[in-house]
């Protein structure tokens, strides 16, 4: 079984070493090597439309899993936990609707986002209005 124990970081390293998850909360990033052993940077964003990383009892578990579509490996996984537990392969088709789903859901986060916005603005807009007389 492979495993991960969680570093916490400020800055990525450029060299990141095997066995290592690298955590940087202040820049929300984590990354690591690719467990299949190929060598490849594997670097996730955590965020609200990315990755998220729960720590608990000094092991991260990352969700959703991890697939490395771009590189030669194609390995996907899930951290769990700090153990890594291979997933099945994704065909092309699986990739594309993947991405497409990410995109929308990441388009949707934004818009929600944009709509508090303008109504908070909008609210505050109608306030000032009524006490500036």
């Amino acid at each position: 079984m492979i495993t991960l124990k969680l570093f916490h970081v400020r800055y990525l390293p450029s060299e990141l070493e095997s066995g290592l998850l690298y955590f940087s909360e202040e820049y929300g990033i984590a990354g690591h090597l690719c467990p299949c052993g190929c060598g490849s940077k594997i670097i996730t964003p955590i965020g609200p439309t990315d990755w998220s990383l729960e720590e608990k009892d000094g092991k991260a578990t990352l969700y959703p899993s991890i697939g490395n579509w771009q590189i030669p490996c194609r390995s996907h996984y899930w951290i769990i936990k700090g153990r890594i537990k291979w997933s099945y392969q994704f065909t092309d088709d699986q990739i594309r609707l993947g991405r497409r789903n990410e995109e929308e859901r990441a388009i949707a986060y934004y818009k929600k986002l944009d709509n508090k916005r303008r109504k908070k603005t909008i609210f505050w807009r109608i306030v000032n209005s009524i006490f500036k007389k």
